[in-house]
């Protein structure tokens, strides 16, 4: 292609509204427009690279006996109505009513519509096992889109869904689909992570999400220094830590001791000078109708997602200080278990200190020589999330936060869905058993955003090979005829091999060419002018080259086989892998 002839609209600037480096880079470097908040156009560029994202996706998915198919954006309320999802998404729902003010939305995930089709299509075991998947547009109304393609409104999702007869044939599917899944990432060259999650609105027994490890990241994860445990921080855990303090027998009794203006708990261990691992850190929340006091210790942070699971619950929130005046009787920051009318849930770390301090709910006022068991009762649960040097749960080492990008999660989901809409089959004696499902994503345009961000340098991108939108960027310096005629020939020679090879015949200066290349990130960069052709040939530079000034001079009737053997090594070795 003629750089010339091409849409690459770069831009010196990125707008104002773009702050990760994704957002920046593919906006400059004219990979994709905003139209809306977390609704984005992609431009040709940006195209090359989503398909390929694809090709990679599909193939890996053929491989491992999956069947694409393609279902339906807009979908009749009644099957997110039959199992309770048409109320539990909530707003993130995109409803609308046709003409005749039937009930629709977009969606913004399809395992209704799919399970509808199995419970229609597969009758007996021996249709059984079968995985479908599809490449499709999703929607889902964000609240705050963020990270241009990382978090948007209309977003382009591979969803496959696995369907078999009992739950060992279902985790042998999981298994070959994450199989899969690893193969996907590690082709397209991404450092990352499998991780334990929180199943979420989808549900089921299992769940692993698949983590680009980047310092934008939003998701924070946790993960073993020495063995393969890894985990969202939603779900994280470590081994509780023994008892602190003296033994409950030997406890000085409770005392109240007047803070005035200290309810911050490093204000209040700053006044007592006491270690903040001695508080007991009070937070009041709502779950549906009830107030709920969640308690850790003072160096630890409630972790809603697991508080909620702790309750039995969907979800929890913080409660207002109005809220937390009316459940304790005090101000915010003087809240505590001892006395607390509502349900008290306590972190297992902060059951065990003894000789604690707490808010006596009562506004300037905390209480001494407090401890659970003795003081106040409640639910002992792992309610915190875990801080770097908490020790694994699997090997007793040190565990490390990172933070990361979701990019794949696939669930084993058993018959939450069949069960609720009577997806059944009929095994070898001819009776009826619900079908047992398993459910794998992958944020297809998420990935063109994650790959930036994990690929790129001070002066743009750098696409690893298999997914850049050309292999070879050839710069040509100058019009003079030999110039030329040498651009031309080796462009020929090159698309011959097969190569995806970008001109850049503007007339430019050299400068305002090789920004624009490091900004476009092709892996490789030709530069044929008049010096290179005098010096012997063609210049070549490697994009991800730590030296990004090394170039060598390559002859020109040997450039192009040496250009394309590069390119296969590139392609056969994957620029990075699942992190130790």
């Amino acid at each position: 292609m003629r750089y010339a002839r091409a849409l690459i609209p770069t831009l010196k600037e990125a707008p104002s509204d773009a702050t990760s480096v994704s957002h920046v880079l593919l906006l400059r470097a004219g990979y994709a427009r905003r139209v809306g908040a977390g609704i984005y156009a992609y431009l040709p560029l940006g195209l090359k690279v989503l398909r390929k994202i694809e090709r990679i996706v599909r193939d890996e998915l053929d491989k491992a006996g999956a069947l694409e198919l393609l279902l339906p954006a807009l979908l009749p309320a009644e099957f997110f109505q039959e199992t309770g999802r048409w109320d539990a998404y909530g707003d993130v729902l995109l409803r609308l009513k046709d003409r005749k003010g039937g009930d629709y939305h977009l969606g913004p995930t399809h395992e209704e519509i799919i399970t509808d089709l199995a419970r229609r299509e597969i009758k007996s075991y021996r249709d059984l096992p079968k995985n479908l998947y599809q490449v499709q547009t999703k929607f889902r109304d964000e609240p705050r889109p963020r990270g241009g393609l990382l978090r948007g409104r209309e977003f382009i999702m591979k969803d496959a869904y696995s369907f078999d007869a009992n739950e060992e044939r279902a985790a042998e599917s999981y298994a070959a689909m994450r199989a899969a899944y690893q193969r996907v990432f590690e082709r397209m060259g991404f450092h990352y992570r499998v991780v334990n999650a929180d199943g979420g609105s989808i549900g089921g027994s299992r769940s692993e999400e698949f983590q680009v490890l980047v310092q934008s990241g939003e998701d924070q994860l946790a993960a073993c220094l020495q063995c393969p445990y890894a985990a969202n921080l939603e779900v994280a855990t470590s081994p509780p830590y023994p008892r602190r303090g003296p033994a409950l027998s030997e406890l000085l009794p409770r005392e109240k001791l007047h803070t005035p203006g200290h309810g911050a708990i490093s204000d209040v261990a700053a006044f007592t000078q006491l270690p903040v691992t001695q508080f007991l850190k009070s937070l009041v929340y709502v779950a549906g109708k009830d107030s709920v006091l969640a308690v850790v210790r003072g160096d630890h942070e409630v972790n809603e997602i697991k508080l909620a699971r702790a309750l039995g619950v969907d979800e929890v929130r913080l409660a207002t200080s109005d809220e937390v005046r009316r459940a304790t009787g005090a101000a915010v920051g003087f809240a505590g278990p001892v006395g607390f009318a509502g349900k008290v849930v306590v972190d297992r770390d902060a059951a065990s200190v003894s000789d604690g301090v707490t808010g006596a709910n009562e506004t300037d006022y905390h209480l001494l020589h407090v401890a659970y068991g003795r003081d106040f009762d409640g639910l002992a649960a792992d309610i915190r999330s875990v801080v770097d040097g908490d020790l694994c749960p699997e090997c007793g080492a040190s565990l490390k936060l990172y933070r990361g990008i979701e990019v794949g999660h696939i669930f084993l989901l058993g018959t939450k869905y069949s069960a609720a809409m009577n997806a059944v089959y009929l095994d070898e004696k001819g009776v009826q058993q619900p079908l047992v499902m398993g459910c794998y994503g992958i944020g297809i345009s998420r990935l063109l955003g994650a790959l930036v961000e994990q690929h790129h340098d001070q002066d743009g991108i750098a696409w690893p090979m298999s997914v850049a939108p050309f292999q070879v960027y050839l710069a040509q310096l100058g019009s003079e005829p030999a110039v030329a005629l040498a651009t031309a020939r080796l462009e020929t020679e090159l698309e011959r091999l097969g190569l995806e090879v970008l001109v850049d015949d503007r007339e430019e200066r050299p400068g305002v060419k090789f920004k624009d290349a490091d900004l476009l990130g092709v892996p490789l960069r030709l530069t044929i002018g008049k010096k290179s052709l005098e010096n012997g040939g063609v210049e070549l530079k490697l994009r991800r080259n730590k030296d990004q000034k090394q170039t060598e001079i390559v002859a020109l009737d040997a450039a192009a086989a040496k250009i394309f053997e590069l390119v296969q090594q590139a392609l056969r070795v994957p620029a990075a892998s699942e992190a130790a």
